[in-house]
């Protein structure tokens, strides 16, 4: 653990899923003396020792040097999802915006730069067995969210080679969920109209397996525990998080009551496309296409070396967010507000 007693911390993207659960754990850290939580809109949401910005990462305006100075770390988690029918406009935010906290870390002289990379900027990989974080990170080209995260992958292998002085940890987290954030990831993936309600396991007799629809998920709380702990000690470098088991048909049948019913894959990707094209669905075929090549992650570098555990099981995880879903789980914030539909 590192001996830095103090801290004052920077969290970009502070209000979202990632960023509540890691700025509130920074501020019951004894060893963080503040937390300057930056975002696009301030939230209502109290948190000790935490102070609020209003910042857009899109914009070329936005002075990040200016509210990093000072700071002991910057955790940079903010992304945006949507709109996936126009990625030049994530393409701005997320990886343009993502080179602007890189290069205001420096200008500011921040010690620690802790980066939410993703298991999407892996290339594709085995289903049957983890890897760990020595894995190609090119991501799925056709995906956006793959691609972009893929990208700031190699800005920051130009920004550790020309700034060793800064200590800096990639976190490649599974798919994250809480049950605040159901109402937030509804609306991201599911679109803003599609009824919570029907998560209920009895209107899912029969569950579709498609072909390589293997994923790993973990509490968000767990995930930001593992940033916590990567400001807190001397680490570099990339870390895999995620929770067993990995959810297939099989394990999802099982929690939920559902007969696996096999669909081929060209079935299911062309229901999503279309609904896609009419703009009825926000999560695109191409984001589909990448989960169906993602490699599952292997972790002991993160238990080993940040001695992280996760205190979730992946179907732990996955019913708290379906129960979040039912009855319109949110928080007091503009991206995490809660709505029940249906």
């Amino acid at each position: 653990m590192s001996s830095a007693v103090g801290s004052r911390v920077v969290v970009t993207g502070a209000t979202g899923n990632v960023g509540t659960s890691v700025v509130r754990l920074l501020s019951e850290d004894p060893g963080i003396k503040s937390v300057r939580g930056l975002a696009r809109r301030t939230p209502e949401w109290m948190v000790p020792k935490t102070e609020w910005s209003s910042v857009d990462l899109g914009s070329d305006q936005a002075n990040l040097a200016e509210r990093f100075e000072g700071a002991d770390a910057v955790v940079h988690l903010a992304w945006a999802f949507q709109p996936t029918h126009d990625p030049a406009r994530t393409w701005r935010t997320n990886v343009l915006g993502g080179i602007r906290v890189f290069e205001a870390v420096a200008a500011a002289r921040v010690p620690v730069l802790v980066h939410a990379s993703s298991v999407g900027a892996y290339s594709p990989g085995p289903k049957d067995h983890a890897v760990d974080e020595s894995w190609p990170t090119h991501g799925w080209p056709d995906a956006a969210y793959c691609r972009e995260k893929a990208y700031l992958e190699r800005a920051l292998d130009i920004f550790e080679r020309d700034h060793p002085e800064v200590r800096v940890v990639r976190m490649r987290p599974a798919f994250l969920f809480k049950r605040q954030s159901a109402s937030e990831q509804r609306r991201i993936f599911g679109g803003r109209f599609l009824p919570g309600p029907l998560a209920r396991p009895e209107l899912l007799p029969v569950l579709p397996d498609i072909a390589g629809l293997r994923v790993q998920a973990l509490h968000t709380d767990d995930a930001a525990e593992a940033y916590r702990l990567a400001v807190r000690t001397d680490v570099r470098g990339a870390f895999n998080l995620a929770a067993d088991p990995p959810l297939d048909a099989e394990v999802l049948g099982g929690m939920l009551g559902s007969r696996p019913v096999r669909l081929p894959r060209t079935a299911a990707r062309s229901a999503i496309a279309a609904a896609w094209g009419l703009h009825l669905l926000p999560a695109s075929p191409h984001l589909f296409d990448a989960v169906l090549r993602l490699p599952l992650m292997d972790c002991t570098r993160a238990r080993v070396e940040l001695g992280w555990q996760p205190r979730h099981t992946a179907d732990e995880v996955l019913r708290e967010f379906l129960d979040g879903l039912q009855k319109g789980g949110g928080m007091a914030t503009e991206p995490m507000r809660g709505r029940k539909v249906g």
